[in-house]
């Protein structure tokens, strides 16, 4: 009996199991969203300096700095955090969200973040059930939130996370776990495309860049697993979600219209919505209008 099959056989177990994963992913989630954005301008710096043949400055320390190294540690006293202070959600409110050491706040995006993804990853697996496409709708959406949050904190879509994704779905519809390789070319192409021709219109029309060429990738990487079809669906969604979210922001948050609100968060919100119930949204519209 493989693992699948003894999921399978009790649901429960399967769902305890995707929920209490996506606590511990969430926390490491928290890892990648802060670490990956100084990493990148890290690197970017480097490249700088190589193509301009300038001298490095040492000023950052030679202590290696990626997703595993250093250990995280409290950004005020710097006292490292313990196993028992890292479990996810449950030491947060055991330390009543202070630092042990200096009793510093603990921002609450952490537990937040964690018990996020583990509600998430349950509603995949209660969608999936036991099976290769739970595995991979899990990636899908941990990836999803890791960028979600990445853009709204910086405005930044990593291309070490959309390009895979993108590349992953594409392989994935080989063996249509969850759509054929045709859908997924065109979903691909013209996912990239429609954003593209978007960025290019508003430009000219208005002289500015309205959008930055990852939200391009991370929608044709929506294209690559959700397929053509979904497109429309994805698009509309992530428009309302941003009319509704932009529109609080700027009243009840006072966010100056002049400021630029990433559309990588709402886009990722469309396509996992997409990915849970497009197909029953689309079945919906369509007995609306008849088709």
């Amino acid at each position: 009996m493989t693992l699948l099959d003894a999921l399978q056989s009790s649901l429960p177990l399967l769902y305890s199991v995707c929920f209490i994963l996506g606590l511990f992913v969430g926390s490491f989630l928290n890892v990648v969203v802060y670490r990956l954005p100084l990493m990148m301008e890290a690197g970017w710096r480097r490249e700088c300096h190589e193509f301009l043949e300038l001298e490095q400055t040492t000023s950052g320390g030679t202590q290696p700095f990626n997703l595993m190294v250093p250990r995280s540690a409290c950004p005020q006293c710097k006292s490292l955090i313990s196993a028992w202070q890292n479990i996810p959600v449950i030491s947060w409110l055991l330390l009543r969200g202070k630092c042990a050491n200096c009793k510093n706040p603990i921002s609450a995006q952490y537990p937040l973040v964690e018990l996020l993804t583990g509600i998430l990853s349950l509603v995949v697996a209660i969608k999936f059930g036991a099976s290769l496409q739970t595995c991979f709708a899990l990636v899908f959406t941990w990836s999803l939130i890791t960028l979600a949050l990445i853009d709204f904190h910086t405005t930044l879509l990593p291309d070490s996370i959309t390009l895979p994704l993108m590349w992953l779905g594409l392989m994935l519809s080989l063996s249509a776990v969850f759509i054929d390789t045709h859908q997924a070319l065109i979903g691909a192409a013209a996912g990239y495309l429609i954003l593209w021709c978007v960025f290019q219109a508003f430009k000219l029309i208005t002289g500015k860049e309205g959008m930055g060429f990852g939200d391009f990738k991370l929608l044709a990487a929506l294209g690559a697993w959700l397929g053509w079809a979904k497109l429309p669906l994805i698009i509309l969604l992530s428009s309302l979600a941003g009319a509704v979210i932009g529109i609080t922001m700027m009243v009840a948050f006072k966010h100056s219209r002049e400021k630029p609100i990433p559309f990588g968060p709402y886009l990722a919100i469309a396509g996992w919505i997409a990915l849970i119930w497009g197909d029953t949204l689309v079945r919906l519209y369509n007995a609306q209008m008849g088709l």
